[in-house]
């Protein structure tokens, strides 16, 4: 087994990959070669398309063999070419847009492929109307093989073998037709006995067929050799396209990678998500494909370190498998599924396990020893996510946290990112001092006494021990000891390993924040200084700019006075004037216009009068409207309107679902009623889009909606509805 279906294995993802191969047009691995960005970005745009699966095909490995040995390819490979090249023409004439469409124009076929591409149909069979010789052997073979038919069917109702049929079928052995006949047939029918049934019946071929056979046979053979030389002429035409061949070969397979991930992803509802620069991974409601009622797994996985803790049976290992997995299918741009929006993982050249018990009494390896097998060649990688199951597995658990701790450390220095779960709580201490080592523990039911299957983060998680065994079948009394032997300084110590390392970690996560608090502000009064240091250089710089300008003005001036000069010194002046900043006329506030219920006012360009008025808004009533507006908007249109006798006008307006109105059943004259009072009211309501629904039916109704709607003076324009809101049998008014 490879080492990618080894880890496969490991992670529980064999059934998935298998799925997805079961959509391949052909066997291969389904790593893809070259930038895996490039291909997502391909992936991503034919996502967005409709478009055909390809057909099953095999790779042309052999056919290149066979033409650059100078062989002759039989009709069945020279169609597996032919099936390829109507495919890539099939999305072609799509006419897709974008990097798709540019990819499928880059298939250019030779003329000499379509010359060749010609003699086949669309099943792969020759078309031997192309050739009047071939044509006339096959119309003779069909000639040959209706006289079989019509002789056998003749036997079938012959009287002299009616009493020695078994039934009245043409039966057919090695291509051979016979009769199913009793044992005595010889004294009525010769013939060749080509079988024999469990019932003691015989398969006769007649000899009368023998003739009639035997053309057919000399017919197919000439037949066969005509195919033949068809044969050697197109491997002739194509083993000049060999280059193109290999082309469309690769594009077909690079091809056949998309779609298969794009098909499988739109069948399962799941994601394809590529792995990104860096190495943090987030995972957001992602579920592992081997669980099929999984509790989605949501965690941030920043940092250098992952260790999780916790309860037996409580998912640890299940956990460390997602994360891998995650990972492994960004990698490989697998489809899963997760919430693609909120969900980032990093990319890595390697992908290590360290999960399966290495013990091997056939080479004299124990647990531990395997296990440091396995580490050593950790030291090897570089930029690996590396996971490891049970870490303290086969050896005393305090001497392997302290070795683990210091190995840890050194793979961390090395820049692998590492999964860690483990039982022990002593090797989580240790490492917890670490900021780049991050703490998740399995989550357990006390009340209920089982693992909820959910994880913490930030803290070292209890084992319970003693309530699985319980879960599990082991006895009150046994666990009862089991405690009294572990002792309660032990369960102490725990509990204090515990605490102590989830206030140690709260500790370090305030004095950080702390420090982020106290950067934040420093760097504030860092921009403030900057802020006031700037004003102040402008302010001087101004000041020393004015006081320039006005000495200049001064000294103009007084030059002037000593002349004796009117002119030149108004001059000055002026001139002087001209140096002083503007002034700035404040705007002035208009006050509020004060306004009352029955006020006449102008609202744009109609006038109207106030029926109603709260703090920001005034309801106004325009032309038999009311209309909502904001105070702002009016202004007084004069003199108060005389007020206006009240007149009570009740409407009953049906309810309806929103801005629509059903006229299915109604006859003409019912549904212009029905459409006017709901114009009205939807004119009140400030409405300027409707739906109406009137159904196809004999066209009547419609034809009166269409009318009606024509005529309305408040009806700017209609349009049949789109197909999601009923197409021809609707219509949207625009008021």
């Amino acid at each position: 087994m490879s080492a990618f279906g080894h880890l496969l294995d490991q992670l529980d993802l064999q059934a998935h990959v298998a799925e997805i191969e079961s959509f391949l047009s052909r066997k291969k691995p389904l790593y893809i070669e070259g930038d895996q960005g490039r291909h997502y970005q391909y992936i991503r745009a034919l996502d967005a398309l409709e478009f055909p699966a390809p057909p099953k095909t095999t790779a042309f490995d052999t056919i290149l063999i066979h033409l650059k040995k100078q062989g002759v390819l039989s009709f069945e490979q020279i169609f597996e070419l032919i099936k390829v090249v109507r495919y890539f023409r099939t999305l072609r004439n799509k006419g897709f847009e974008g990097i798709i469409g540019e990819w499928m124009a880059s298939v250019i076929v030779p003329d000499a492929f379509r010359e060749v591409e010609r003699h086949f149909d669309e099943k792969g069979h020759f078309k031997e109307e192309l050739d009047e010789e071939l044509f006339a052997i096959a119309e003779r073979i069909k000639a040959q093989k209706g006289d079989v038919a019509a002789q056998m069917k003749r036997l079938l109702y012959a009287d002299r073998l009616r009493s020695y049929l078994v039934d009245t079928q043409v039966h057919y052995i090695n291509d051979e037709e016979c009769l199913l006949v009793r044992g005595g047939f010889s004294a009525v029918l010769k013939g060749s006995v080509v079988g024999r049934t469990g019932a003691g019946f015989f398969y006769v071929t007649p000899d009368t067929l023998l003739k009639s056979k035997e053309q057919i046979r000399a017919l197919t053979q000439e037949r066969d050799a005509r195919y033949y030389e068809y044969a050697k002429g197109f491997s002739a035409q194509l083993r000049e396209l060999q280059p193109f061949i290999g082309f469309i070969d690769k594009e077909f397979d690079r091809l056949d990678h998309y779609q298969a991930r794009v098909l499988f992803a739109r069948a399962k509802g799941l994601h394809i998500v590529a792995a990104q620069p860096g190495e943090a991974i987030v995972l957001e409601a992602f579920e592992h494909p081997a669980l099929s009622n999984p509790k989605p797994v949501s965690l941030d996985f920043s940092a250098s370190v992952l260790m999780i803790t916790g309860v037996n049976a409580g998912g640890k290992t299940m956990l460390l498998k997602s994360i891998l997995s995650a990972a492994l299918m960004a990698k490989y741009l697998l489809p899963m599924k997760l919430n693609p929006h909120r969900s980032r993982i990093g990319s890595f050249k390697q992908i290590e396990a360290v999960i399966d018990d290495p013990q091997n009494v056939r080479n004299d390896i124990s647990t531990f020893a395997g296990r440091m097998q396995q580490f050593s060649r950790l030291f090897e990688r570089k930029s690996a996510l590396v996971g490891v199951d049970e870490i303290e597995l086969g050896t005393d658990s305090d001497e392997a946290a302290a070795l683990f701790k210091v190995i840890l450390d050194d793979l961390i220095r090395r820049g692998q990112k590492i999964v860690v779960t483990t039982h022990h709580k002593r090797l989580a201490s240790l490492m917890a001092d670490r900021d780049d080592v991050e703490l998740v523990a399995a989550v357990y039911d006390e009340e209920r006494r089982v693992p909820t299957y959910d994880f913490l983060q930030g803290i070292i998680g209890k084992s319970y021990a003693f309530e699985t065994a319980l879960r599990y079948g082991i006895t009150q009394g046994i666990v009862v000891r089991a405690k009294e032997v572990y002792g309660e300084q032990h369960e102490k110590l725990n509990l204090l390993i515990e605490r102590g390392s989830e206030l140690e970690r709260e500790l370090r996560r305030k004095h950080a924040d702390a420090d982020e608090r106290l950067e934040r502000l420093e760097e504030r009064e860092r921009v403030l200084k900057d802020e006031r240091e700037s004003l102040r250089r402008e302010y001087e710089e101004l000041e020393r700019r004015l006081r320039g300008e006005f000495r200049q003005a001064i000294d103009s001036a007084k030059a002037a006075a000593k002349a004796g000069d009117t002119a030149a010194i108004h001059r000055a002046m002026n001139e002087a004037n001209k140096q002083l900043p503007e002034k700035r006329e404040a705007k002035q506030k208009t006050a509020p216009v004060a306004l009352n219920v029955g006020d006449e006012v102008k609202y744009r360009k109609q006038r109207g009068v106030i029926v109603a008025l709260k703090e920001k808004e005034a309801t106004i009533e325009v032309e038999g409207m009311r209309l909502r507006v904001r105070r702002n908007e009016l202004k007084p249109a004069g003199k108060a309107a005389a007020p206006k006798p009240k007149v009570q006008v009740s409407n009953k307006v049906e309810k309806r679902s929103g801005l629509k109105l059903d006229l299915h059943g109604m006859r003409a004259e019912q549904a212009r009623e029905k459409m006017d009072v709901f114009i009205s009211d939807a004119l009140i309501q400030g409405w300027d889009e409707v739906i109406i629904y009137h159904g196809i039916g004999t066209g009547k109704l419609a034809y009166a909606v269409k009318e009606f709607l024509k005529e309305h003076p408040s009806v700017k324009s209609f349009e049949d509805a789109p197909p999601q809101l009923g197409g021809f049998g609707a219509k949207i008014v625009h008021l």
